[in-house]
């Protein structure tokens, strides 16, 4: 094995982070039972802030970037895994603490990879990456916690991104009436061929104005953005209804009531896609190979290579960006 090729993120003397491609040595590579020949990876808001120096993502310098990969093993000291398999590997400290998918190789702890599931190719398998794994898995926690088209409409914020619109995707075909939020008008077209029923601009509402209850309006909520929206959210759920919070577009904080929980027995879901264990990982994989595989994946995902990365990021970090980007890496 030769030296090869990874976009690495370190940190100046005046400890801003950057990235830049170069060329590990195989020695560099990280502890783990699992040697994989990356194939794919993808841009995930976190690696464009990771990779610029824009948000404190990076836990150590140097690092590979890239939180999602999948590829084929090339050495296993698992026996779970074999010489040959294909296999995911997301999130955890991949890119972030251990060296990710934007290298022509990675080994990582075989605790965080995943078999490749029957229905899936690898390239498919990084279309959906962080982002429709963390879609996926919260619409499973919310029908775990009761969700069901018949209760009513879901409405899914930040709906142009790519877990918004990955989500959106899943809940159409599975016969859920959709709401699409958004602040851009121009999107519709794309957001209704996804399968929402609805477009609702966030121009149109006045979330300053929230009162600790509105009119209830959905049974189901996938949040991509936090802050106010969050807020409105919960106020306008009907009775029973279930909201997973999954993304803090707007704002981390939250200044909300309890009325919500105590008089309509809304439930607010924390989807913790990043150290999420198994059996719950393998289960949302193999829904996202059968069920839960979008049907507009292809359309909403576009490919660049490995020497493009440098200047992709800016796009997802200025809000340019919708849908999936996948990083053919080594295929």
């Amino acid at each position: 094995m030769n030296a090869f090729k990874a976009y690495v993120i370190t940190q100046d003397e005046n400890r801003k982070a950057g990235g830049a491609l170069t060329t590990l040595a195989p020695d560099a590579l990280d502890a783990g039972e699992v040697l994989i020949r990356v194939h794919y990876s993808s841009i995930n808001y976190k690696d464009a802030l990771a990779a610029t120096g824009t948000g404190k993502i990076i836990r150590r310098f140097p690092c590979a970037g890239g939180i999602d990969m999948s590829g084929v093993v090339v050495e296993s000291a698992d026996p779970r895994f074999a010489e040959g398999d294909k296999v995911i590997a997301t999130s955890f400290d991949i890119g972030v603490a251990h060296h990710g998918g934007y290298a022509e190789y990675a080994r990582v702890p075989a605790a965080w990879v995943v078999p490749l599931p029957a229905g899936l190719d690898l390239f498919e398998a990084m279309a959906l990456g962080t982002a429709g794994f963390t879609a996926a898995l919260g619409v499973v926690r919310m029908e775990d916690n009761g969700l069901a088209p018949a209760n009513g409409p879901v409405i899914v914020t930040g709906a142009t991104g790519g877990v918004g619109g990955l989500a959106i995707d899943m809940l159409a075909q599975l016969g859920y009436h959709v709401v699409a939020l958004t602040g851009k008008a121009a999107e519709r077209e794309y957001l209704t061929g996804l399968g929402a029923a609805e477009i609702l601009l966030r121009s149109d509402v006045d979330f300053d104005k929230t009162r600790p209850l509105e009119a209830a309006q959905w049974a189901g909520a996938v949040d991509n953005v936090g802050g106010q929206v969050l807020h409105w959210v919960l106020a306008t759920m009907k009775q029973a209804g279930t909201v997973a919070s999954i993304g803090n577009a707007a704002s981390f904080n939250i200044n909300t009531t309890v009325f919500p929980f105590i008089l309509r027995g809304v439930s607010l879901l924390g989807i913790d896609s990043g150290y999420m264990g198994f059996p719950t990982r393998q289960r949302v994989w193999d829904r996202l190979a059968g069920d839960l595989k979008p049907q507009h994946l292809a359309e909403v995902t576009r490919v660049i290579d490995l020497d493009e990365l440098p200047d992709a990021f800016g796009a997802f970090i200025e809000g340019r960006v919708k849908g999936r980007t996948v990083v053919r890496v080594g295929a």
